[in-house]
């Protein structure tokens, strides 16, 4: 898997759109990921807030990952718009049969053969137990899940773990023996 991924987003939105970044628990096959596509570009052709077309995109990235972004200086994104789009990631969902709201899953980028990376999940309670057994280093690449704009997901989503807030809940300091 090739971590590149900012040259796909439009570059019409502003640096301070919003961005929603949704998880799958699982990575999801071309048939899901092509309905899941269709079911996002529908959503976006119709999002509205308060009546007025919303400036929206979706994307599906390294087939895991559902990323919103709304244009709020061509349209706020109001509650109801918000919660359209989450009714949209529910449908996906049950659809599916996917979770898209675990937030205690984390996700790594872990490198495989030949510099390939592919998507690990891990959760939240064995993160200390990942890094003392060398499973994952201060290096390891991860989802930072949390960026609220687009400037953040170009230069803040995939981060090395020691960059990320959850460098504050864990220590490097053991070393595998």
């Amino acid at each position: 898997m090739n971590l590149q991924y900012t040259y796909l987003l439009d570059g019409t939105f502003h640096a301070d759109s919003r961005v929603w970044i949704y998880q799958s628990s699982r990575l999801f096959t071309i048939n899901e990921a092509l309905q899941i596509e269709e079911m996002m570009n529908q959503f976006v052709e119709s999002w509205q807030s308060h009546g007025a077309p919303v400036k929206g995109a979706a994307y599906l990235f390294f087939g895991q990952f559902i990323i919103l972004i709304a244009d709020e200086r061509a349209t706020g994104v109001s509650g109801c718009s918000t919660d359209s789009s989450v009714r949209l990631i529910k449908e996906i969902e049950k659809k599916i049969g996917v979770n898209m709201f675990d937030r205690t899953a984390l996700a790594f980028a872990v490198s495989g053969e030949s510099d390939n990376y592919r998507v690990q999940l891990l959760p939240m309670a064995q993160l200390q137990y990942a890094v003392d057994n060398g499973f994952i280093s201060a290096d390891t690449l991860f989802f930072n899940n949390i960026v609220q704009t687009k400037a953040e997901l170009e230069n803040s989503w995939i981060i090395p773990l020691k960059d990320s807030w959850l460098s504050k809940k864990i220590s490097f300091a053991k070393s595998v023996s």
